[in-house]
């Protein structure tokens, strides 16, 4: 393997502190590729390959190493093999919320729908802030296409 070969997740790291050397947004980098905000961001820390077109313009916005841009456009393994619970508070308080919340919504799903899942490959997500007199609130939309089980 050449010293050059950076992986994804080192790529993702990078990417962090380039943004944070150049004060470039996610939402500029997302704006530049033409692509959706939270699809950019899950894309640069790893979890998508980025099409080389639109890797090499976020080379460019951020002076990446071309190792670095060409680690960006290879395919990813996704959700990146780690089972533990997350020690981050913002990580950690989402899989709190899918442990209290989970099975209810799995329950609902099912009674909705019928015998399936929800596909965490055709799937947006959003992430918006609504004001609420009570302080800011985080709304998540997580859409995804149901998939029923074919028996």
């Amino acid at each position: 393997m050449s010293a050059d070969v950076v992986s994804k997740e080192t790529a993702g790291e990078l990417v962090r502190r380039a943004r944070f050397r150049t004060g470039t947004s996610w939402a500029q980098l997302a704006a530049a590729i033409g692509r959706d905000p939270v699809w950019t961001v899950a894309a640069l820390l790893g979890q998508h390959a980025v099409p080389a077109a639109e890797a090499e313009v976020v080379g460019e916005l951020l002076g990446l190493e071309a190792a670095v841009v060409e680690a960006l456009q290879v395919q990813p393994y996704r959700g990146s093999g780690r089972q533990e619970i997350p020690t981050d508070p913002t990580l950690y308080r989402l899989y709190e919320a899918l442990g209290v919340y989970g099975p209810a919504l799995k329950e609902l799903i099912h009674e909705e729908f019928g015998d399936g899942i929800m596909s965490a490959i055709n799937f947006k997500v959003d992430v918006q802030r609504r004001a609420d007199p009570g302080g800011d609130r985080v709304v998540i939309t997580l859409d995804g296409k149901f998939l029923d089980y074919q028996w």
